[in-house]
């Protein structure tokens, strides 16, 4: 009998749902899924349709997890963005050896050293470094801020008012993006291709792309003017609150902007283009942010009403 692939947020949530895309790529292409999930409900339902093993379990519950890897062959770990991620990492290296998993897909952030400029940049170091030192096979996954992010951040102010508000400078601001879809994508091949040296890491990036351009690209699709309103960070952080979000994200976040703000990214950088191991790995071009905006207009103005 083949073992599963343990896939963790499968249910997918705030972020870009990586591990719902996953998790139903895997299931297309005939891998037995095992979907870690939060609690039981519609999206689970949808997954077990397609013919995942859904298990119900918390990250931050060892005996959870260690239930949850056991009987797997490869994990994609994706922890969301709040608090707890040293304490998931952990309990996922320790549940992952004790069930002998030699691969593990580590999703984290385009920078991931001790000097990233944000807190979860710094914990996402970190935990690459448990992983490693886990021995379970473990590369990681460094992508660069989801077109599905963006689209959340302006879902509420477009729509109705035909505009972009983010503390973001100016319009030459430059921001690298990538559609989830194609970092879910390289996932799936890391985990079902030849097993990735252990402790390598891709970074993806699928377009970079400056604030004007989005700007012209949200107005070109939805057919209205479309214009940027620079708000400031604690403006934008209390909205962000308003809204939901958690002091864990927002701090990132904040972070995230005043470091785009400053880093004046030239888009003819090379660190910033566009990285071949999304067609190489996942097996397509990179999805333009055009394209995304077109597949997900309806999305995107329904949320407004």
């Amino acid at each position: 009998m083949v073992k599963p692939v343990l896939v963790t947020s499968a249910a997918g949530g705030r972020q870009g749902k990586t591990g719902r895309h996953v998790a139903e790529q895997l299931l297309s292409r005939g891998v037995p899924v095992r979907a870690l999930v939060r609690k039981i409900d519609e999206r689970s339902d949808r997954l077990r349709a397609l013919g995942a093993e859904i298990f119900e379990g918390d990250f931050l519950n060892i005996r959870s997890v260690q239930r949850a890897a056991e009987g797997t062959s490869a994990i994609y770990f994706a922890y969301p963005v709040q608090d707890g991620l040293m304490d998931a990492t952990a309990a996922m290296a320790v549940a992952a050896r004790e069930a002998g998993v030699t691969r593990l897909v580590n999703l984290v952030m385009l920078q991931s050293s001790p000097d990233a400029p944000t807190p979860r940049m710094r914990q996402n170091y970190l935990s690459e470094q448990v992983f490693e030192w886990a021995n379970i096979g473990a590369t990681h996954i460094r992508a660069t801020v989801f077109y599905e992010n963006l689209a959340s951040l302006v879902r509420q102010s477009l729509p109705a008012q035909g505009a972009i508000r983010l503390p973001w400078g100016n319009e030459s601001t430059v921001l690298p993006l990538v559609a989830a879809e194609d970092v879910a994508r390289v996932a799936v091949g890391l985990l079902t291709g030849p097993q990735p040296a252990a402790g390598s890491f891709h970074r993806l990036i699928g377009t970079t792309i400056a604030l004007k351009e989005i700007i012209a690209t949200f107005a070109r699709v939805i057919g209205r003017n479309v214009h940027y309103e620079e708000i400031s960070d604690e403006q934008w952080r209390r909205d962000a609150a308003s809204r939901g979000f958690n002091p864990h994200a927002i701090e990132h976040l904040s972070s995230l902007w005043r470091a785009i703000r400053g880093a004046a990214i030239d888009p003819n950088d090379p660190r910033y283009a566009v990285t071949e191991a999304i067609e190489r790995i996942g097996g397509a071009k990179p999805k333009t942010f055009e394209a995304f905006v077109r597949e997900t207009q309806g999305e995107l103005l329904a949320k407004s009403t």
